[in-house]
């Protein structure tokens, strides 16, 4: 993995926004998807995984039972994609992973939690242009179709209506990034994405590490973890943006009247 080791607020601005301008179109639009994780040791495992045992078998009784006892509403049409979009969403283990287009999003799950201040936290940065760009055929020819960079659920429903016909798609493991449907206010206000592997059992960091020129990993020193926190304090990235309601409320209030331990 490419990794780098930030020393100032300064310089983790400088290398979140790095490769952003794009000449053709004369704009900053980043190919880059971000997640932020508190401990720099973290593997990106999916919930799924985290399971164990042969989880790979559950995925599909997870999901079926999800479906069964979930409102018809919970989904804007019963489409593999949308639930498991939705199920993700609520908690539910799947093979999905949860990736964000702004960086200082990213920035706050890097801090949102005290107990680990005392360990480097890490930005995983991915180009999901040219990672879109690797899919098998047919999904390339609805990208271009659509003149898309990033996949939606109609999308993928268009290449397969079952995970079993997505895997069949490609003999070896391939990755993908879609943007879920606008479910609630807090997948619009963390500009939410997820990554995709075509197999339940393929891990998204090994396959990274096949294409290291996709991937960078910025480290977040835990001794600036307090000033990147209180910083994204100030320009209003908290947990009553990016969970709305009284749950969003009740977590915010308190972490900030949580005392710091070395004071």
């Amino acid at each position: 993995m490419n990794d780098l080791r930030v020393r100032s607020w300064g310089e983790l601005h400088e290398q979140l926004y790095e490769n952003s301008y794009q000449p053709i179109l004369g704009r900053f639009r980043s190919h880059f998807a971000f997640r932020g994780m508190p401990d720099s040791a973290w593997d990106l495992r999916t919930s799924l995984m985290r399971l164990g045992g042969n989880f790979a078998k559950l995925e599909s009784h997870l999901l079926r039972s999800f479906r069964k006892y979930a409102a018809r509403s919970a989904v804007p049409d019963d489409s593999v994609w949308n639930w498991l979009a939705v199920a993700k969403h609520h908690g539910l283990p799947t093979r999905l992973l949860d990736w964000t287009f702004s960086p200082y999003v990213a920035l706050h799950f890097v801090t949102e939690d005290l107990t680990l201040y005392d360990r480097d936290g890490i930005i995983w940065s991915v180009n999901f242009v040219k990672v879109n760009k690797m899919v098998p055929e047919l999904l390339q020819g609805i990208l271009q179709e659509e003149g898309s960079k990033v996949f939606t659920v109609e999308m993928l429903n268009r290449a397969a209506r079952t995970l079993r016909e997505f895997e069949s798609l490609h003999t070896q493991p391939f990755a993908l990034f879609f943007e879920p449907p606008s479910l609630d206010e807090r997948i619009v206000n963390q500009f939410a994405h997820f990554s995709l592997m075509s197999t339940a059992t393929a891990r998204f960091d090994e396959w990274l590490d096949q294409h290291p020129d996709l991937v960078r990993r910025l480290v977040v020193p835990k001794e600036l973890k307090w000033e990147v926190r209180d910083k994204l304090d100030q320009a209003n990235i908290t947990e009553r943006v990016l969970f709305p309601g009284l749950d969003g409320l009740s977590r915010v209030l308190t972490r900030i009247y949580t005392p710091r331990p070395d004071r």
